[in-house]
C-alpha cells in the first residue's frame, strides 16, 4: 500500500465521534466526492476501510444508509432516494445545490473543522511518500470550495498553495513540517511522526554525505600538495642542490619524503613547529625547485 493509502487507513481507524463531528467529516467527504447534488451522491473508492467508515459516518450523521454499494474494480457507494438526499442537504443548510460552497456554519462546533478537513482528505486528498518528496494536496472540481478551503486553512494557521489542474482546483502543501501539522490536525499523528522520522534520517544521511565529500576533498588536497612538494624536492636533489639548502629546509624535505600522505597539521606536530611555519618551508622548497627549472631553460 502507498504512503497515502496508509495515512487514510490510519484515519479510518479513528472513532466517528459525536453526530456533529461525523456530520462535519461527511461534509468534507461530499464536497470532494465524485458526485454530490440534489439528485445523487456517488463516492468511488478502492479502500474497503474507507467504504466501511462511510457507512458508519452516514448512519451516525444522518441516520441513513447507502442505497447501493457496487463492488467492481472499485467500490461505488450511491444514494438516490429523495428523502435521504433531502435529509443530508438539510443538515448543511441546503434546499438544493447550485454552485458548491462551504457553509462555515455547519462546521462551527469544537473539532468540526478538523473533521471537515479529515473528510476532504479521505475523499479528495493524497500525500507523497516522504522517502521521495514532500507534497500533500486536496483536489476538488468545485471552484468556490477550492478557494474557500484555502481561506479556512489560513484561518487555522496554515499557508497553503493553490493551482488549477485540468478541471480540478488543488490546494497543496510542500513543506514537511506543515504536512506533519496538517496530518496531526486531522488525526493522522502516526503518519505525521513517520514523515518527521524520514526527514531526520534524510538529514543525517545528507550530513554524513557532506562530511564524506569534505573529507575526500581534503584528502585529495593533501595528496596533491604532497605530490608537488615531493616533486620539488626530487628536482633539487637531481640538480645536486640539496646539500646547499639551509638545515631547516633539509629537515622539512626529509620529513615530507618520509611521510608523503600525512596532512600538514600532523606533519607540523611531528616536526615540532607550527603549521604555518612548516607550510612556509615547503613552499620555499617549491620556489627553489621552480628557480632551478627556470635556470635549465
Amino acid at each position: 500500500m502507498s504512503f497515502s493509502g496508509n495515512v487514510k487507513t490510519e484515519l479510518c481507524r479513528l472513532e466517528t465521534g459525536a453526530r456533529t463531528i461525523a456530520s462535519a467529516e461527511c461534509y468534507g467527504i461530499l464536497l470532494y466526492a465524485n458526485t454530490f447534488d440534489e439528485n445523487r451522491i456517488k463516492i468511488v473508492t478502492s479502500s474497503e476501510d474507507f467504504a466501511a467508515r462511510l457507512k458508519k459516518l452516514f448512519k451516525k450523521a444522518f441516520g441513513v444508509g447507502f442505497d447501493a454499494v457496487e463492488d467492481g474494480k472499485k467500490l461505488t457507494l450511491t444514494i438516490e432516494k429523495p428523502e435521504k438526499l433531502s435529509a443530508i442537504l438539510g443538515a448543511f443548510g441546503y434546499e438544493k445545490l447550485g454552485a458548491h460552497h462551504i457553509n462555515l456554519g455547519a462546521i462551527e462546533d469544537d473539532g468540526a473543522r478538523e473533521a471537515f478537513l479529515r473528510g476532504a482528505f479521505l475523499s479528495g486528498g493524497s500525500v507523497t511518500d516522504p522517502e521521495k518528496s514532500y507534497h500533500l494536496e486536496l483536489s476538488t472540481d468545485h471552484y468556490f470550495v477550492g478557494r474557500e478551503i484555502g481561506a479556512l486553512l489560513q484561518d487555522m494557521g496554515f499557508e497553503p498553495g493553490s493551482v488549477q489542474r485540468g478541471g480540478n482546483y488543488v490546494t497543496y502543501f510542500k513543506a514537511s513540517n506543515v504536512i506533519e501539522d496538517f496530518l496531526t490536525t486531522i488525526g493522522a499523528s502516526v503518519s505525521a511522526m513517520e514523515i518527521m522520522q524520514k526527514k531526520i534520517e534524510k538529514d543525517m544521511t545528507n550530513t554524513v554525505n557532506r562530511k564524506v565529500n569534505c573529507d575526500t576533498a581534503n584528502v585529495l588536497k593533501t595528496v596533491m600538495a604532497s605530490a608537488s612538494q615531493i616533486e620539488a624536492i626530487a628536482k633539487i636533489r637531481e640538480r645536486g642542490a640539496f646539500d646547499a639548502l639551509p638545515e631547516k629546509l633539509k629537515e622539512a624535505a626529509a620529513l615530507r619524503e618520509a611521510n608523503p600522505e600525512m596532512p600538514l597539521s600532523e606533519l607540523a606536530r611531528e616536526a615540532g613547529i607550527s603549521k604555518p611555519g612548516l607550510s612556509h618551508r615547503l613552499k620555499r622548497l617549491i620556489e627553489i625547485a621552480d628557480n632551478i627549472e627556470s635556470e635549465k631553460k
